[in-house]
Order: C-alpha cells, then structure tokens, then sequence
C-alpha cells in the first residue's frame, strides 16, 4: 500500500520540486522542470483520499468540503518542509505537495548580484520578486529575510500562505504569520502589522488591491517591504499595480509607486544543460531618477532601454542574464533561445558566439 512518508522520502532523495497525487495516475514528481511517474500502481480514489488525511487536520479537511481546496504547510520529520495545497477534482481528492527545502541558500547560490544586498540595509522602500509560479521567488525572498535578519538589528514581520521557510531569531526578531491561522488577511496583517513596530514587511504576494495600497503605503511610511507578483518583468509588474487601481486614483499611485520602488527583480527558472538542476535567470531594475520618472509619466514601455544602459546602478535585462549563462555553459543554446524576450536576437547571438 502506497503511503505518503514513503512518497515525501523519494521527493527528498530526487530533489523533486513537486509531487503530485491525483486519481488516473501514478504518484508523480516534477524533477528538473519534468514530471515523472514513479512505479506504482494508478492511485484509486481511495488512495487519494487516505493520502490527504494522513496528513491534513480535520479543520482543513472541513474546509476542503465547504471551498473545494485549503494550502497549508508541514514539517517532514527534520529533513524539509512541504508546502500543500489539497483539492476536489471530479468528486475525488487530490494532492500537490511542494518540497521546501530546510536549507536556506546564499546569495551566490541563488546568483543573486551581490547589489541587491545593499538594498536590504535601506530603511524604507518597496523591493518587489516577480516571475511565474514555480520560479524560484519563495527561495529568494527567503535568503533576503535570512539575510537582514543576519545582518540588522531589525523586526521583521512575514505575512505567508502558508508559511514555507522557519526562521530563527538571529540579529534581528522574526515574526512569521500564516493566513487562516494567525491572520484573516494580506492587507489586514499589513495595516495591524503596522502598529507592531516592524523595520521590515514580507509580503507572501500582493494579490489584491487593498494588500497593494497598504504595502505601499508601508513602504512609503519608513518600511522596508519585499513582496511578489506574478509578473514576467519589471515594466509589466509597474504597470499591473498601478493598473489594480480605479482611473480615478492611478494617477497618484504612480507617484507614490515612483517614490517608494526600490527594485524588482523578475526571475525565472531553466533546466541547467547539464540536464540536472535549475538556475535562475534575473532581470534586474533599480529605482534612479530616469525611472522615477518614467513611472510617473506613462512611460514604462521605455523601463527596457533604461535596463540596458543601467549596468553601473546594478540593473541587468533578462535577455543579458540568459546570455552570460549559456556563454558560461550553464544552461543550453535551445534554453537561451526558448526563453528569451527577443528570440530573434538572441538566436544571432548565439549563432555569433558559435
């Protein structure tokens, strides 16, 4: 009989992203960016149902009954974390479990330039992580935290659904809250986590108006603010923000926007040509007075060209990223290629460098 300490092991042992448990199929891993069918039996519904409460609380499983699904997150033994998120599909359970390693990376690691850490010691502002789902942004955010909790004296308060990486109290105090246990709400911890007397705001994702309004309006009330979207670059996040707002208040929102941004760093994640393991490619825009003011005129279509020429203020375009890594042979010529926002030129790049 299949069962989930078994299954969790296997993830750890591949260094799997992802399990998946879903009725029709086998228990599968994501290992690498693929999915892999272990050798086992198609699970029945049964299988699936056992599966979920070996793991899930009553009140979860109460709350599967009544929404169709609940994220949560648990520990596995001492070896990792899993991030869950559990669900009714076709009247039938089913699982997905996302392996949180217990391992903090570095920012060399990561391949984090190391300017972004100068950022980390700024007082007030917002930094924003943005790339699809499954890119990596959890991990970055994490190493950010770990990082200014190492290195300040400061009270960081996180806002998670749920809570993935534990931190300890190192230099600073950590104060870790999860949505549905310690918190209604994005945007309620934020306005209450005010009042706490934070230096740093982690925003697990900024997924609603009033959780934006209120991060910016932490950021721009002396608070560093780190938080995510789902956004592919930095133009793009600019302008899904300020396009949250009503046509009444975006333009001010470009002006509070230009005044407390930071960075964002957009990231996604490609399979090393090697065929084992993932990097991260970055695209990188710090805030200077040139974007300042492209934000607050309309103009981010123009954020690119000024990605370009911005080497020296630590800013990278994510085509440039992508090029240092295949020059580097880390990743593949196809890889480059496939993923780069211009795949024209990136191909005559690749072709010149032959």
């Amino acid at each position: 009989m299949v069962d989930i300490g078994g299954l969790l092991q296997l993830c750890v042992k591949h260094n799997a992203s992802d399990l998946h448990l879903t009725v029709g199929k086998p228990p599968t891993l994501r290992v690498d960016g693929s999915l892999v069918s272990l050798n086992y039996e198609q699970l029945l519904p049964e299988d699936t149902e056992r599966l979920m409460k070996s793991i899930t609380s009553s009140e979860n499983q109460r709350r599967i009954q009544e929404i169709g699904g609940v994220d949560f997150g648990f520990a596995f033994e001492k070896v990792a974390r899993f991030r869950v998120s559990a669900y009714k599909q076709k009247g039938h359970y089913g699982l997905a479990l996302r392996l949180i390693s217990n391992h903090l990376l570095t920012f060399d690691e990561i391949g984090l330039p190391k300017g972004i850490r100068e950022l980390l010691f700024r007082s007030r502002g917002l930094l924003l992580v943005t790339g699809p789902t499954g890119s990596g942004k959890t991990t970055t955010l994490a190493t950010m935290t770990d990082f200014i909790n190492t290195e300040r004296d400061a009270h960081i308060i996180t806002i998670e659904d749920p809570i993935e990486y534990y931190h300890s109290h190192k230099k600073g105090i950590i104060t870790q809250r999860e949505l549905g246990i310690d918190v209604p709400s994005f945007s309620e911890a934020l306005i209450k986590g005010l009042r706490q007397n934070p230096d740093v705001i982690l925003v697990g994702e900024m997924r609603d108006l009033a959780t934006i309004e209120a991060a910016i309006l932490a950021a721009e009330t002396g608070h560093l603010v780190m938080a995510t979207l789902h956004t592919t670059s930095a133009a793009s996040t600019v302008d899904r923000i300020i396009d949250v707002f009503p046509p009444n208040q975006q333009e001010q929102i470009r002006t509070q926007l230009a005044t407390s941004i930071l960075a964002v760093i957009s990231q996604q994640l490609l399979v090393k040509a090697s065929g084992r393991g993932r990097i991260a490619a970055f695209e990188i825009m710090v805030s200077t007075s040139s974007i300042q003011n492209l934000i607050r005129e309309k103009k981010t279509y123009r954020i690119p060209s000024d990605l370009q020429t911005g080497a020296k203020y630590g800013m990278k375009p994510f085509d440039t990223s992508l090029f240092e890594l295949y020059s580097q042979g880390i990743i593949s010529a196809e890889a480059a290629v496939a993923k780069a926002f211009d795949q024209e030129h990136m191909k005559l790049k690749v072709q010149e460098r032959g």
